[in-house]
């Protein structure tokens, strides 16, 4: 009989050093809305990087791609939807040098039509 108490001591000790404590919590919508914006921030951004400008200019810049890779996939979820959301906010076509040639040409080509300015030979003047 006390050899059977011992070995069921020994036992219950040594299972003991295994058990492992588990912890359920509640989680709220916010924080399951937060890490799914975050991955779908991270494959946006992981897409980006995936295309051939953004590759030669990271080559140019002294970048490897995959250096830029690993460290998007190392962004939390809050590092990457800020990242994406300001490479989304940015100029698609560089400072804006296009859009303002742009405007002064519409510009020029309205004075001419109306007779203001001489600058286009292909406009016909209103006043003409």
């Amino acid at each position: 009989m006390k050899k059977l108490f011992v070995h069921f001591l020994l036992t219950a000790f040594v299972m003991v050093g295994f058990a492992q404590s588990t912890q359920a919590a509640i989680v709220s919508t916010a924080q399951v809305v937060s890490a799914e914006a975050g991955a779908q921030a991270r494959a946006r951004l992981s897409s980006t990087l995936q295309r051939a400008d953004v590759q030669a200019a990271l080559e140019h810049n002294g970048i490897a791609p995959e250096a830029a890779q690993a460290r998007v996939a190392a962004l939390s979820d809050d590092e990457a939807s800020a990242l994406a959301q300001q490479v989304d906010s940015l100029p698609a076509g560089g400072d804006g040098v296009v859009g303002a040639l742009v405007f002064i040409f519409v510009v020029l080509l309205v004075t001419d039509i109306l007779g203001l300015t001489k600058v286009f030979p292909f406009t016909r003047s209103v006043r003409h």
